[in-house]
């Protein structure tokens, strides 16, 4: 009786041991401290037009979509319209100008990586200005097979404080979060969120390399209480000032704007062409330091809110400091 006693409490022993050498290896996105951390506590540097990639003025990025995720980078955000194929792609404002592909295309690089990084969780902000049907791309999401693995919450939309632990979401299988700007419906979809029931966003398209800005810009009229918040962290150049000439009629005006704008980026205020600003890149993107740095305008909008951003957008993402930008914002 005496030896069985011993032995069933070596047994126990071992077991607790066991449970415990498996709890200390768990790391959720690279970091053991963040498997007890809650998603909407978290600091995630993202990838502002993340498929948007090369070095042509239109692009927002200068390595693939695959380098950017094993870089450290765990948002991607991206626009999607329908080409003249009727294909769902994204495309940077003109998919007639710059279409880097299919979304399927897209979610599948997504997929390959998540498969090869089962400790890792992926968000996903998909621009939808289009305001192509949800059904749409729910059909691209089951077609790469990553609906299977999008978290889907336990009531729409959850709150600030009911967002699971980075290891509750791995532990579920449930390791990518989708959200979409306009044309959500999780009544038909119902692993893409509505951003802008669960984020505010910063004002974006600035020229202003000191990032002097935490307002609301949307949704427009937005109270920050109870939900997260992206911090635009992108800034732009003029490319042509003043636009197309006065004297062009209204309708040829738009169109020689939208395909200025679909070559050379986007269209900044009024009438100006804004692009990417690659060459301020690496200042832009420090982690602190200096006025426009990722820190100096995340202290200016900690100051406002009370919390530091759930996401700080960057372009460029291998320019910079982002990645490491992202450890000190979770003190890691």
């Amino acid at each position: 009786m005496f030896r069985f006693s011993k032995c069933f409490m070596l047994l126990a022993s071992l077991s607790i041991l066991t449970i415990s050498t498996t709890l200390a290896q768990q790391r959720c996105n690279g970091h053991a401290s963040l498997c007890t951390r809650k998603y909407s506590n978290i600091t995630f540097i993202g990838a502002h037009d993340s498929a948007f990639v090369g070095d042509s003025p239109a692009d927002n990025q200068g390595i693939s979509v695959t380098a950017q995720l094993d870089s450290g980078i765990r948002f991607l955000q991206s626009q999607a319209h329908t080409n003249s194929f009727e294909t769902l792609s994204l495309c940077h404002t003109s998919c007639f100008l710059n279409d880097a592909g299919p979304l399927t295309e897209f979610l599948g690089t997504v997929k390959s990586w998540l498969d090869g990084h089962p400790d890792e969780v992926v968000t996903l902000l998909l621009g939808n200005g289009d305001r192509t049907d949800i059904a749409r791309y729910g059909e691209a999401f089951r077609s790469s097979g990553l609906d299977k693995m999008a978290f889907i919450p336990a009531t729409h939309p959850l709150a600030f404080d009911a967002w699971p632990t980075l290891g509750e979401v791995i532990d579920a299988g449930t390791r990518l979060v989708v959200f979409m700007d306009y044309g959500a419906d999780v009544n038909k979809v119902d692993y893409i969120h509505d951003e802008f029931a669960y984020y505010f966003e910063t004002p974006f398209n600035t020229l202003d390399p000191t990032f002097n800005q935490c307002s609301i810009d949307r949704p427009p009229n937005a109270k920050p209480e109870g939900r997260m918040y992206i911090m635009n962290h992108f800034l732009d150049k003029k490319l042509v000032d003043g636009g197309v000439p006065e004297d062009v009629e209204e309708q040829g005006k738009g169109m020689l704007e939208d395909i200025a704008s679909g070559i050379f980026g986007r269209r900044g205020l009024g009438d100006e062409i804004v692009v990417p600003f690659l060459e301020k890149a690496e200042e832009t993107n420090a982690k602190g330091g200096g006025e426009g740095s990722i820190g100096t305008q995340v202290e200016k909008c900690e100051g406002l809110y009370g919390r530091r951003p759930g996401v700080v957008l960057l372009d460029f993402v291998d320019e910079g400091e982002g990645v490491e930008a992202q450890r000190v914002l979770n003190g890691l």
